[in-house]
């Protein structure tokens, strides 16, 4: 389907959930997320992928896909002070505070660009040759890892900046989390209908779960306290949580359509899931399950998000073409 009918098809989900479920709060009060402000990014065309946040210079970095750049926004002043050009097609984005280094993958043409320091200025970077995609960075700041190609995971040292060696996978890989305090790495393969562990000590896949009739699983975040890892589908679009330990099921419920990220905030027990669907949903996270408690309504096209609990706030890309000039919507979750 052409661009344009998908995001028609979308405006009429849109519409309807809009029309079934409004900005209704949480249990018919108060919203669980309160739209706080919108920061314009400008003459950006195109789709918006992933972001990362610099806490310690304050600023967010969007991955402007269709329009070959990086956004680099000042939350202080809550306004776009930079753009790094010349990306095909730029999806990945991670920051490491440790060295105050940007990484930045791009799909069109599979390299990783490294810019460096408060001017960001770009580093040598490196040639994965295919599709590069999420960028995750270790807790420990030692590592990045980069998805790309038709299966692999890329180990960068963040320190001299260079690969240190290549996963196999599969297929190619989607979002995918590293565990804290241990060494294995879940990754989303929907082209493969599983969920691969890795581990980046052996470097090999320990574990392979398969994920039946549900397909589309692109978003992931792991329930650290719970041990569980949390998998968006959107066929159908389901919230589904895995054991860690074995992969089992061990609960689902019904989300939004279109996903591309979803966070966990630890804080409030709940889970935030952004669609492009044009809603975010807001999960409460417990033992015994997941229950929707909002539907947030938002723009058709806005499914890419970053929740950064040391902030208390939600960042929800919105793209142009939507009835909205491009921007940087911000949530404060509430109360």
């Amino acid at each position: 389907m052409k661009r344009g009918a998908v995001l028609a098809a979308w405006t009429i989900v849109y519409l309807v959930a809009c029309s079934a479920f409004g900005i209704a709060g949480a249990e018919g009060g108060e919203p669980s997320l309160q739209l706080e402000t919108k920061i314009p990014l400008g003459h950006v065309s195109g789709r918006i992928d992933h972001l990362a946040v610099d806490l310690t210079h304050r600023r967010l970095f969007v991955a402007e896909l269709g329009n070959g750049s990086v956004g680099v926004i000042d939350l202080n002043s809550s306004k776009g002070v930079h753009r790094l050009k010349g990306f095909r097609e730029p999806q990945g984005v991670g920051y490491v505070a440790r060295t105050d280094t940007l990484y930045v993958a791009s799909a069109g043409d599979g390299s990783v660009r490294v810019f460096h320091g408060p001017a960001l200025d770009e580093q040598q970077g490196i040639e994965l040759g295919d599709d590069a995609d999420n960028i995750r960075v270790a807790a420990d700041e030692t590592q990045v890892v980069v998805g790309y190609g038709s299966g692999g995971l890329a180990m960068m040292d963040a320190e001299s900046r260079r690969k240190l060696a290549d996963i196999a996978l599969p297929a190619h890989p989607e979002s995918f989390r590293l565990e804290d305090g241990g060494s294995r790495i879940f990754v989303n393969l929907p082209d493969a209908h599983a969920v691969a562990v890795v581990d980046r000590t052996t470097e090999r896949i320990v574990a392979k779960w398969p994920t039946g009739a549900l397909g589309g699983n692109f978003p992931m975040i792991l329930d650290r306290q719970r041990q569980r890892v949390l998998v968006v589908f959107r066929q159908p679009a389901t919230l589904a949580a895995f054991w860690m330990q074995d992969g089992s099921m061990v609960a689902s419920v019904e989300t939004c359509g279109d996903s591309d990220d979803v966070f966990l905030d630890e804080k409030r027990d709940r889970a935030y899931v952004s669609c492009g669907a044009g809603v975010l949903d807001v999960f409460e996270t417990g033992e015994a399950g997941y229950r929707r408690i909002d539907r947030i309504a938002t723009v058709p096209g806005a499914r890419t998000s970053l929740f950064v609990p040391e902030l208390d706030r939600l960042f929800l890309a919105v793209r142009a073409g939507t009835g909205e000039p491009p921007a940087i919507w911000i949530y404060r979750p509430t109360p």
